[in-house]
């Protein structure tokens, strides 16, 4: 339980952080602090979308300008206070401007809070802070039949002028709407301070365990309090609680049972029945495996190979579980550098090592971990956890972060990962690639004469057809405000000036939205240079375009 919320609280922090990361990447976003002209529909429908796409359904967002007087709050309509003298936390991002987040207590909730200054020309312009809250955490946890109650200690109730719950125990504040009433009553009942540690206890036929929640500064601010009934647990799981409790304090269940079980199945082949009724209690895929061929699994196997009822038929089919492995980097395959993959893993065991799996047409994630077990006929046991969800909304928020979110491309921090991974791989296999480098001519004047709205419009469309013209393993993304880059893997200068030349001509024709036409500078990677030498030729290409007069490709 201890593990398991910390993980939980640590992976909401790096959520929160990269939700304020990705938002404060949009770079009209500084532009409109400045002017002071927040489109607040569009943050709007930002929360929705984060309200449908992920876990969390409570986002609350706040804009302030660099004197920290408020531009916008998502969860009230007030404008325009300043919150530099109740706010240290905020007035300490704008003087050290770094990014920061912690765990706070603040006028509304004990939250989580993410803060992320934004710079125009390195000057500070204001801040964007995100707020989550911890239900989405206490559902995860109720999921797995954990009741919680998110406490704050008393001495900061002082600064809860609009508790967002309206939850109490007492004098203490309960952050989290779900805490159930006989978990309030209980900790009320018993004296909440009891459990104001980082510790276990058994009660009335729970166990209840306490998390510290500290603030940036170190400082204890509330407890996250868990309760699990003995009774949803097996003997075997209370046997093993109560050994680590007493000897590690640390909760690692099912993975050393299952060894220890296995290794006494291949020591003693009478207790075979026994031993499947361990594996079978798992709820992680449990295989025992030699060099050549799967020997057992559980029950839980079935569950995701279920077009087979027995082993027999799943081995009728195919040689072992690596026929359903998928080759991408970054996940175990049956072949790791010359060694199989079982061996891999079992020379590896201080590593995190995950698989991504087809099966039958469906993509999970596991991580996995291999033991030997039986050293004079290398046999092996292996446990696959299904972390597919994790992986997936891992990849949303990956997603979310390299996207710019005006025109659904990719954005700065995707070409910059985009271009070193395309001079690694021309580096290695000796092949060229060109660059090109694009700009709406007198886009100043577009906003200025039809508004940011219609400018808007015109970056989507443009960015749309340019889209459609480019070639498949083409990587298009926008570098900001009207500037786009396109990379072209094993294109030369002359391919490459071709491609840009269609495409002024194209979007001088369009004339979607209102008539635009766009200046071109194209390069070709030269062996040896880096990304910033490559960067600052295709700028100068592009510079020379816009000096002789706009709308023609410039190739250098």
């Amino acid at each position: 339980m201890h593990k398991k919320v910390n993980s939980m609280i640590l992976q909401k922090q790096k959520s929160t952080i990269a939700m304020a990361l990705s938002i404060a990447s949009d770079r009209h976003l500084a532009q409109n602090i400045k002017n002071k002209t927040i489109k607040e529909n569009y943050y709007k429908s930002l929360i929705a979308k984060f309200r449908e796409h992920t876990l969390y359904k409570n986002i609350w967002i706040q804009i302030l300008d660099k004197d920290l007087n408020s531009l916008y709050r998502s969860w009230s309509p007030k404008r325009g206070d300043n919150i530099s003298k109740i706010r240290h936390d905020l007035v300490n991002v704008v003087q050290t401007k770094k990014v920061t987040y912690s765990v706070s207590a603040g006028k509304f909730n004990l939250s989580i809070k993410a803060i992320v200054p934004l710079f125009i020309d390195d000057n500070i312009v204001g801040i964007i802070e995100i707020i989550s809250h911890f239900n989405s955490i206490s559902k995860q946890l109720k999921d797995l039949k954990i009741d919680s109650a998110v406490v704050l200690k008393k001495e900061f109730k002082k600064q809860l002028e609009f508790p967002f719950t309206k939850l109490f125990i007492g004098d203490y504040y309960v952050a989290n709407f779900d805490a159930p009433k006989e978990v309030r009553d209980y900790l009320r009942d018993n004296g909440v301070e009891k459990y104001f540690n980082n510790s276990y206890k058994i009660e009335n036929g729970k166990i209840i365990a306490s998390y510290e929640l500290r603030n940036k500064n170190e400082k204890p601010v509330g407890y996250y309090i868990m309760f699990k009934n003995i009774d949803t647990m097996s003997n075997m799981d209370l046997d093993f609680f109560m050994f680590k409790w007493l000897a590690l304090g640390i909760i690692v269940i099912m993975s050393i049972t299952i060894i220890v079980s296995t290794m006494l199945f291949f020591a003693n082949r009478r207790q075979k029945k026994y031993f499947h009724s361990i594996i079978d209690s798992a709820t992680n895929i449990v295989l025992i495996n030699n060099r050549k061929s799967i020997l057992d699994v559980n029950r839980i196997f079935f569950k995701y190979f279920d077009k087979y009822k027995t082993l027999e038929e799943f081995l009728s089919e195919n040689k072992s579980i690596c026929d359903f492995f998928v080759n991408e980097d970054g996940y175990i395959q049956a072949d790791m550098d010359g060694n199989k993959w079982i061996d891999y893993l079992i020379e590896n065991k201080s590593k995190i090592h995950k698989m991504k799996v087809n099966i039958f047409g469906k993509i999970y994630y596991f991580s996995a971990s291999a033991s030997k077990v039986l050293k004079e006929k290398d046999h092996y046991s292996i446990v696959l956890a299904d972390i597919t969800e994790q992986e997936n909304y891992k990849k949303e928020l990956e997603h979310l972060i390299i996207t710019d979110s005006l025109t659904g491309i990719g954005n700065r921090r995707y070409f910059h990962q985009k271009i070193e991974e395309e001079i690694q791989h021309a580096q290695r296999y000796k092949h060229s690639f060109s660059l090109i480098m694009l700009d709406i001519d007198f886009f100043k004047q577009v906003n200025d004469k039809y508004g940011h709205s219609v400018g808007d419009e015109v970056l989507i469309e443009y960015t749309k057809l340019i889209s459609s013209l480019l070639r498949k393993g083409d990587i298009f993304s926008r570098f900001g405000g009207e500037e786009f880059m396109i990379i072209l893997p094993y294109a030369s200068k002359n391919q490459a000036q071709k491609i840009a030349e269609k495409l002024r001509t194209e979007i001088e024709l369009s004339q979607k939205i209102i008539p635009i036409t766009m200046s071109f500078g194209v390069v070709e990677y030269v062996a040896g240079e880096d990304s910033e030498f490559i960067l600052k030729r295709v700028d100068d290409a592009l510079y020379k375009a816009k000096d002789s007069g706009r709308n023609i490709v410039v190739s250098e």
